[in-house]
């Protein structure tokens, strides 16, 4: 596309000579000298920002360049360095690895699933990470025999020696009926204003917990029985594989090889094994595992504050990744943009009042793992167990254990803003059920509103890095973002690569993240606190125990 500039001056070098200047002028007006006021922040932001942009560079190495970033593997432990030598190299303070005991680390060397009879015919498939490998190929018939909870077993004792055991239930395809990319409307934001009373069910706790659980006695199961692998069927359709697994603690890996195989293969499989002779497979899984560090590290850098007495406020991203792909839009785009504020507030030369602190978290997809450590080591205790508990136990036990003990650096953090869905453009914010917080958070997003960030909703959100420090009264917040592809097909997959990224998304993101992180930094008002949260009633105190779940 032809720059408009150019065709109003072609042939008029006077006009464009006046043009050139008026640029030039209005360039000058938009750039900050270091120390400039806060009433320029805004303007300084935005200039380095959408003018000077790094996000998309960022991004391509910790992508293309670094790879999968699976929690504790290799790739894990050169993205870690590869973050403290961006951060030092623009200047940031206090640049850190902070460690939390984790477990093993894993990683994927190649892959390979075929089926050799009725017909040969290549598989798409992904080890589960974690798992064992094959220590070369195996061949051996398929068996069909979904088994989701321990009463499953006796129906298949006896029948799986020397067998591959395919363990989901095949179920039926599926065609999407809605687009697979999209943006937020306004029915969407809607949806969002609504206040959501919280829901404390503890039954419903514990049925999670026992679910957690059962991965190893299935492989306890199946070792005993004789079977020489697993198979399981990915959660989506369109030959999408993902490979999650989490049996990642020392003495508590699997002993059989487990692989996914993309729905439409594996549901071809059953169909097979249903209609004549089981199909063969053969599967080469060569994975293999890494015990030379047994500790995870959250990546940490600060740019100090003027005031040593005014706290500090932080912005995180998760960092980790599953192996499937090069995790790009979870979460290479959220870190990016975390790393891009840094940068962009760095080079303005502004000295905030309060500290502004950038983490990198690990271990976020085996159970929020870094920012949980974050939050026990500076925030504030739980009783019970914390680091070297099973990450899914901690996910969902941790946060309903009481009383809560608030550390000294409790009162500390002033705010704390998360990004962790996708590379979609920020839309605003979700107060996450903090009402009173609603006029501040307004307050700081106002200058960005025009790029389409002004949005504050009474909605909470879950699942990401702000949830711990929420769960103890933190004011910790997740953006609201376009979806784009993110749930529908990126979100663990083997298409979680660089190409789905969008650079105006990611370049308006890393404006807001800077803009919140430097105006709460620069506030002489602090957003409202919960009281600090103890044991809540059950929110439906006549509910009866479903003996069928």
């Amino acid at each position: 596309m032809v720059h408009p500039v150019s065709i109003a001056t072609k042939g008029k070098p006077g006009m464009k000579k006046t043009l050139v200047a008026m640029m030039m002028a209005g360039a000058a007006l938009v750039a900050v000298p270091a120390g400039a006021q806060k009433g320029d922040d805004a303007i300084g932001i935005i200039d380095q920002g959408m003018n000077h942009s790094q996000v998309m560079l960022i991004a391509q190495e910790m992508t293309d360049g670094l790879g999968p970033r699976l929690t504790n593997s290799p790739g894990m432990r050169r993205a870690e360095q590869w973050a403290i030598d961006k951060f030092n190299s623009w200047g940031l303070s206090n640049v850190r690895r902070d460690g939390f005991e984790f477990g093993r680390g894993w990683e994927i060397v190649s892959v390979s699933a075929r089926m050799t009879s009725p017909r040969p015919l290549a598989l798409t498939a992904i080890p589960v990470a974690w798992t064992p490998p094959t220590n070369g190929a195996i061949a051996a018939p398929i068996v069909v025999a979904p088994m989701s909870k321990e009463e499953n077993f006796a129906e298949w004792r006896g029948k799986l020696a020397g067998k591959i055991v395919l363990i989901s239930l095949p179920g039926e395809g599926s065609e999407p009926d809605k687009p697979a990319f999209r943006r937020l409307g306004g029915e969407d934001f809607e949806k969002l204003e609504a206040f959501r009373q919280p829901k404390y069910d503890p039954e419903a706790l514990n049925r999670r917990l026992e679910r957690v659980t059962f991965p190893e006695k299935l492989d306890a199961f199946l070792k005993a029985e004789g079977a020489l692998a697993w198979v399981r069927q990915s959660y989506r359709d369109g030959m999408l594989v993902h490979g999650e697994g989490y049996n990642y603690r020392a003495g508590h890996t699997l002993s059989l090889p487990g692989i996914e195989l993309a729905a439409e293969d594996y549901r071809r499989l059953a169909r097979l094994a249903k209609s004549g002779p089981a199909p063969q497979l053969e599967i080469d899984s060569n994975v293999r595992f890494d015990d030379s560090d047994t500790k995870a590290y959250n990546i940490i850098a600060d740019i100090p504050g003027t005031d040593p007495k005014a706290g500090y406020v932080m912005a995180g991203a998760h960092f980790d990744s599953w192996a499937a792909a090069d995790g790009a839009s979870d979460n290479a785009a959220g870190s990016a943009v975390v790393m891009e504020a840094a940068r962009i507030i760095k080079a303005l030369g502004v000295r905030p009042r309060r500290t502004i602190r950038f983490v990198l978290w690990s271990g976020e997809e085996q159970g929020l793992l870094g920012s949980l450590s974050y939050v026990d080591k500076y925030l504030a205790t739980r009783p019970g167990p914390a680091e070297g508990e099973d990450g899914n136990l901690l996910y969902y036990g941790w946060p309903n254990r009481y009383p809560i003990t608030p550390r000294a650096g409790y009162d500390d953090l002033k705010a704390y803003f998360n990004m962790d869905n996708g590379s979609g453009k920020l839309r605003g914010i979700y107060a996450e059920g903090n009402v009173a917080a609603v006029p501040l958070l307004k307050e700081w997003l106002a200058p960005y509103a025009s790029l389409g960030a002004g949005r504050v909703v009474a909605a909470n959100t879950s699942g990401t890095d702000h949830v711990f420090m929420q769960s103890v009264g933190i004011p910790a917040f997740q953006f609201i973002q376009d979806p784009l592809d993110y749930r529908s097909r990126t979100h663990h997959s083997n298409a979680d690569t660089y190409d789905h990224l969008k650079a105006e998304d990611l370049r308006q993101a890393s404006v807001v993240m800077a803009g919140m992180l430097l105006a709460s930094a620069n506030s002489d008002k602090t957003l409202p606190r919960f009281p600090v949260p103890s044991q809540p009633s059950p929110y439906d105190p006549f509910k009866y125990k479903d003996p069928n779940e």
